[in-house]
């Protein structure tokens, strides 16, 4: 029998549960896949704590990379004993063996390992889509990027410098503040002891910056807006303190024209061709050696609770694996 982690009901870690699962047979446009690395993702925790509501029971998780154990009718593009990953869902990756819809998955070429893989899918996918589509970067732009060390954070710092990007980056301590600039982060600030408006606008001489990556929320909202130029744009990508509330649009116009999104992976990775796309650019960055995957924290995948209570605790870094 195959495992998995479930919940049923939201709650804080202690509502997940170890079970024994049962994994069919791919259907119609389907592949079974044995997980061999499986990534932990703050939205995780939003699922399971009910801030994005689902129906329950259900698994947790987006992000794996294993082998095809077998496919259904309708799928020529991947065969069994092919190294896969998924990032975009549907949920359920935190178990050892699961049928997917096979357009989800993609091809893992031979300079991807599979922990590379579960690191960097859903977190550099991320990536490509803020900083590539969102609002396609040139190169020589000033960015801030809050949580410049979490795991979307460094593989951002990385993209950020192969483009030639100036990125600012806010950071709980000092530590996390010399990760982030090993991995090409050209500013960073200490949030927990200095205004990180007040030392974006010295950075930038007064002027801002054209661009606001926010994961956090409420707690940096809306201060992200102060730290805008004129006509900058506010990308909100996630909610890591809480979500942002509800306010008055005239805001944006206050504060200097701004604009103000909220993209999601899914809404950028619709189809099998757009998410193959956005892999193979991320996978090249992976081997040209300007990205590489920071796994700085594995559980086993039965423990995945301590994982969540890790990740909200802020107490890691980097990319956090959970192993079959």
């Amino acid at each position: 029998m195959s495992h998995a982690i479930r919940i049923h009901a939201t709650g804080g870690p202690e509502v997940m549960q170890w079970e024994e699962v049962a994994v069919g047979e791919p259907g119609p446009g389907q592949a079974r896949v044995r997980h061999t690395a499986i990534g932990v993702n703050f939205i995780d925790t939003y699922h399971r704590g009910g801030l994005y509501p689902l129906p329950l029971p259900t698994g947790l998780g987006n992000e794996a990379a294993g082998v095809v154990e077998a496919v259904g009718s309708g799928v020529d593009w991947i065969e069994p004993g092919d190294r896969v990953a998924s990032g975009t869902g549907p949920l359920g990756a935190y178990s050892t063996a699961r049928v997917v819809p096979a357009d989800r998955l993609v091809k893992l070429p031979e300079h991807i390992d599979d922990r590379t893989a579960a690191a960097l899918m859903l977190k550099g996918l991320t990536v490509q889509y803020l900083l590539r589509q969102t609002v396609p970067l040139k190169g020589g732009e000033t960015i801030l990027f809050h949580a410049a060390a979490g795991g979307v954070g460094l593989i951002a710092c990385q993209w950020a410098r192969a483009l030639g990007v100036t990125m600012i980056g806010t950071v709980g301590s000092d530590e996390k503040a010399a990760l982030a600039r090993e991995h090409g982060c050209a500013h960073t600030i200490v949030y927990t002891r200095e205004n990180f408006v007040d030392r974006v606008k010295e950075i930038t001489g007064g002027k801002g910056v054209p661009i606001v990556y926010d994961g956090i929320g409420k707690d940096t909202f809306p201060a992200s807006l102060d730290c805008l130029s004129p006509r900058g744009m506010f990308v909100s990508y996630g909610n890591a303190s809480g979500p942002v509330a509800a306010f008055n649009l005239g805001m944006l116009a206050a504060k200097g024209s701004l604009y103000a999104t909220r993209p999601t992976l899914v809404n950028y990775a619709t189809d099998r061709q757009s998410l193959n796309a956005m892999a193979s650019e991320l996978f090249a960055m992976v081997q040209a050696g300007r990205i590489k995957a920071d796994v700085r924290q594995t559980f086993p995948l039965k423990d995945a609770a301590d994982a969540h209570r890790a990740l909200q605790a802020r107490q890691t870094t980097g990319s956090t694996l959970l192993l079959p």
